[in-house]
């Protein structure tokens, strides 16, 4: 059996209104637009943003192809995690731009200090930076505490 190599992964969000999802990234996460194809119309066919070491990727929602965002499907599944040097700090730079808290950020049983944010288009965002090292093991017994007290 061949096989094939992965050599790069690019997230690929598609939102209603990805011009404002391009401002709203670039306020909120920092990121920086290298290039983004745009119809006659105004209708963005792709886009690339740089966030931090990596590409992302979006466009705007296109129906007739089957291809919409979070809010025209009424949720989302997926979520991005962002490894940062300080969590909070971001996060409220991300409600400052219009991000909603999901969870506040707060130490976190597996060695990270970590919320969760949901941004205008209707992506989950799991901000976090680490607070202890920690063995997989010692993550096992305090996630089973965790399971025994809820």
């Amino acid at each position: 059996m061949s096989t094939t190599n992965i050599h790069e992964v690019f997230p690929y969000l598609r939102v209603d209104n990805a011009a404002q999802a391009i401002d709203f990234y670039a306020r909120a996460f920092g990121t920086t637009e290298i290039f983004r194809l745009t119809e006659p119309g105004g209708r963005i066919g792709h886009a690339e943003l740089k966030l931090g070491p990596l590409t992302l990727m979006l466009s705007d929602e296109y129906p007739e192809m089957g291809i919409r965002g979070p809010k025209s499907i009424g949720g989302t599944s997926f979520a991005m995690h962002l490894h940062v040097d300080d969590a909070d700090a971001l996060m409220q730079r991300a409600v400052e731009a219009g991000a909603e808290v999901v969870r506040p950020a707060a130490d976190q049983f597996y060695g990270e200090r970590s919320g969760t944010l949901r941004d205008p288009f209707g992506h989950e965002w799991l901000i976090g930076h680490s607070i202890e090292q920690v063995s997989t093991d010692e993550m096992q017994r305090r996630y089973d505490e965790l399971m025994k007290a809820g």
